[in-house]
């Protein structure tokens, strides 16, 4: 299930996942490591944010995983309900990683990585999921946490350049101003920007049967 940054639903998904479980490492699966974002970074985006009133949009990749390019030979039964009548005992060889495969995480942050170089954005030292533009002194930073994207700066048209740019590359979901991530609001307020974990902290209360707790 997809949530609000309320708590309720949004939509119900479905996936064909592979039994990453039965690979075996050095022959159809060999690195797996994909960075991710750090808090710390988030939070310090957030901050710059504030205090240079730069804008925060967000974005999501559909299918994020489906999009990679798979390295190694990989090799599925055929999904339940979808065998071939001419050929019912083939095997599949996969040309794009499936959610469930070892190596599926890494595959799509190597390929995003690649096109978000080709438009000019570069990878941050401290954080591998932090990229950074600066085009005629117009500063434009994206956080890339696995198929969340919160793209900041203080040109609205140069983000939305970008946004543009994506799209026409991925299939992608533009949410618009940053309102939630990763467990945190964004809250845009005359002073600056406030964020708070209260949704969070109450479905951890609510997940241990703690919600009355003094």
């Amino acid at each position: 299930m997809k949530y609000n940054a309320d708590g309720s639903v949004n939509r119900y998904k479905a996936r064909l996942v592979a039994k990453g479980y039965a690979q075996t490492h050095g022959v159809d699966y060999e690195e797996t490591f994909a960075p991710v974002a750090k808090m710390t970074t988030v939070r310090t985006v957030i901050a710059l944010a504030a205090a240079k009133g730069w804008h925060l949009h967000q974005m999501d990749v559909k299918n994020a995983f489906l999009q990679g390019e798979l390295e190694e030979e990989v090799y599925m039964v055929q999904p339940p309900g979808f065998e071939s009548s001419i050929h019912p005992k083939a095997v599949c060889r996969l040309k794009k990683p499936l959610y469930g495969l070892k190596q599926a995480p890494r595959a799509w942050h190597s390929k995003i990585t690649q096109y978000l170089h080709q438009i000019g954005f570069r990878m941050s030292k401290s954080d591998n999921s932090l990229y950074v533009r600066n085009e005629s002194g117009s500063p434009i930073v994206i956080i890339l946490y696995v198929d969340d994207l919160v793209i900041g700066g203080e040109s609205l048209v140069d983000i939305d350049k970008v946004k543009l740019l994506l799209s026409n590359k991925f299939e992608m979901t533009d949410m618009k101003e940053l309102h939630y991530f990763l467990g945190i609001e964004v809250i845009r307020i005359p002073a600056g920007i406030m964020i708070s974990q209260r949704h969070y902290i109450l479905n951890l209360l609510y997940k241990f049967g703690m919600t009355e707790c003094k």
